[in-house]
């Protein structure tokens, strides 16, 4: 993605591709991007173009992120590099009232006046620090529904220097963090405002590190997908008092497996209570979904009684608690043959979790079920995070518009992936 005239190849690996663009050209050009999962960290990483002259950038996907930030310490050098001076709309977009006046360590970029600051964060490592907030051209892939078209830019996006303190954790080669997140500056809310189209963007997630999925930007009426509210919680942990959650929340109203509703926990946890705490919130962050004790000790216990009695379970693999012998388990179109696990939501509707999203092949012996505990070392805020794993292979739309969220369960089960949605350079 170094420069404007970079072209990509769509692979048209089935008919469900054409569900995919249709609508596009109604809005062309059509921002999107290719994310590919790192083999180690297990982090979702794009690539977008920045600066002038243009220069290819990694990201790490930060779904709940307030804005993206890129590490200022990395070689950044551009022309086009503008402060976003204090009391201008883009300040105001974050709710910050924080000034300073900077030279940065970066000789290149100068001294920055009277220029709006804000606290970049590294949610994989859980680190945070100060940034000025600043403009520069960002560009990204697009399409016009029928075929790929080169970079389309934004001539100021804005963004939040980080820095190597903050960068620490990050896969190999990333320099800062896309957050998607709830806020007027995340890269959804920047990318609709100036192509003018609503806020929704579409993410579908791939199993596969040598393959890759696509996060659309815009407007897509899937006809398949099922539809849940988007929850506000009202309470941030951001540093600014006031703030709503940047995080995407929705409604767990129970959880099933095999159609058995899960007992033996306080469902209460299932809601935000008055100080923004409990309720269930999806992150690309964490790589396997996190509950809170009670929750995952109920949902081991359901899930390791409904597994047939023929499947041997064998000593656990850090972070999992709850494996099994693969020897003693099926392969489906949907997975290992396990017990179903489904997410009653607040419309009703269900996320059906089959095995492909709930199991974990750690070895070729040794498959585990795919959620964690949370850790008591720090304090639980959420009881439910719904993490990568469980979304791959699934479209999600998250419509602002309309605060809905739209998700398709497994793709397996439609004979496709979000790998055939693949856009390979």
């Amino acid at each position: 993605m170094a420069s404007s005239s970079s072209s990509l190849l769509i692979v048209h690996s089935c008919s469900f591709l054409l569900v995919v663009f249709s609508y596009a050209a109604k809005t062309a050009p059509f921002p999107f991007l290719k994310v590919t999962k790192d083999a180690i960290t297990l982090q979702y990483i794009t690539q977008v173009s920045q600066r002038t002259p243009l220069v290819p950038v990694n990201l790490t996907i930060d779904l709940g992120g307030e804005f993206v930030w890129v590490n200022y310490q990395r070689d950044y050098t551009s022309s086009t590099y503008r402060p976003a001076i204090c009391g201008s709309p883009q300040c105001k977009l974050l709710n910050t009232t924080s000034c300073q006046t900077l030279c940065l360590s970066e000789p290149s970029l100068g001294c920055s006046n009277n220029t709006c600051t804000t606290f970049p964060s590294n949610t994989i490592s859980h680190s945070g620090t100060g940034g000025l907030i600043h403009g520069d051209v960002f560009g990204t892939y697009s399409t016009d529904g029928k075929k790929v078209l080169p970079v389309v830019t934004v001539p100021s996006f804005y963004f939040v220097c980080g820095n190597d303190l903050i960068n620490n954790g990050l896969a190999n080669g990333v320099t800062g963090m896309a957050g998607l997140g709830r806020t007027g500056m995340s890269l959804p809310a920047q990318l609709s405002s100036y192509f003018r189209f609503d806020n929704k963007f579409t993410l579908c997630l791939s199993s596969s590190t040598t393959l890759s999925g696509v996060i659309f930007f815009g407007n897509g009426p899937y006809s398949f997908l099922t539809y849940t509210p988007l929850i506000v919680n009202p309470v941030s942990e951001s540093w600014f008092t006031g703030d709503a959650s940047p995080k995407y929340f929705i409604g767990v109203k129970s959880i099933n497996v095999n159609k058995k509703r899960v007992n033996g926990f306080n469902e209460g946890l299932l809601s935000i209570n008055g100080n923004g705490l409990g309720g269930t919130s999806i992150s690309t962050a964490d790589p396997y979904t996190v509950l809170e004790s009670s929750i995952y000790n109920a949902l081991v216990d359901a899930f390791v009684t409904a597994m047939p009695k023929k499947v041997q379970r064998v000593p656990n693999v850090a972070p999992f608690g709850a494996c099994f012998s693969s020897k003693d388990i099926d392969n489906t179109p949907l997975g290992p043959d396990v017990p179903v696990i489904d997410l009653v939501l607040q419309s009703r509707n269900m996320w059906r979790i089959f095995g492909a999203n709930s199991m974990v092949l750690v070895n070729k012996d040794v498959l585990c079920l795919g959620f964690v505990e949370a850790r008591n070392d720090i304090t639980t805020t959420i009881s439910i995070v719904i993490g990568g794993h469980q979304m791959e292979d699934n479209l999600l739309q998250f419509d602002l518009s309309t605060s809905r969220l739209g998700f398709s369960s497994s793709l397996l089960g439609r004979s496709t992936t979000c790998a055939n949605l693949n856009l390979t350079v």
